[in-house]
């Protein structure tokens, strides 16, 4: 196997909120490691999670991840039971995380889990900083994205 191709067992993405970009702006990114248990890492690899129902929550002065769900596999010992929505810690620098809180607290900002994916081995969480959108927002970005098939259509037709 050629170095620049992947197989389809090294993907990098683990799971991804769409739902996120739809009821927020997103106005800034920021990438957190994760601190995981041996069992969590496993579900990961399966590709056994999700995000859409977690939010981040900074409680003092550190950022944890809160509501996601991974599954545990069935072949977690069974002297141990896992609980798939406990909270996880996230691992930010001190400078990230007070520029979180600064956002979150004066200008009333929500942290939101974007993207799970693998970074040189290491579990890696794109936490979004954004705001709620209002319905006629959602309504417009519908629209926009109904146009925007719409037109990739007709120029479709037009080069054949």
């Amino acid at each position: 196997m050629n170095k620049n191709q992947k197989s389809s067992k090294q993907t990098s993405q683990i799971s991804q909120n769409k739902r996120a970009r739809h009821d927020y702006h997103i106005q800034e990114t920021i990438e957190a490691g994760m601190q995981l248990e041996g069992w969590e890492v496993k579900s990961l690899r399966e590709g056994r999670s999700q995000l859409t129902e977690g939010y981040v929550n900074i409680k003092n002065g550190e950022a944890w991840l809160v509501g996601t769900h991974i599954s545990p596999l069935n072949t977690v010992s069974t002297h141990y039971t896992p609980d798939p929505r406990r909270a996880r810690k996230l691992l930010l620098n001190k400078f990230e995380l007070n520029s979180l809180v600064g956002s979150v607290d004066r200008k009333g900002y929500t942290l939101i889990p974007l993207k799970l994916y693998w970074k040189r081995g290491k579990v890696k969480l794109e936490i979004g900083l954004g705001k709620g959108k209002q319905q006629h927002d959602k309504r417009h970005s519908i629209k926009e994205k109904d146009w925007s098939r719409q037109k990739a259509r007709v120029l479709k037709n037009i080069n054949l």
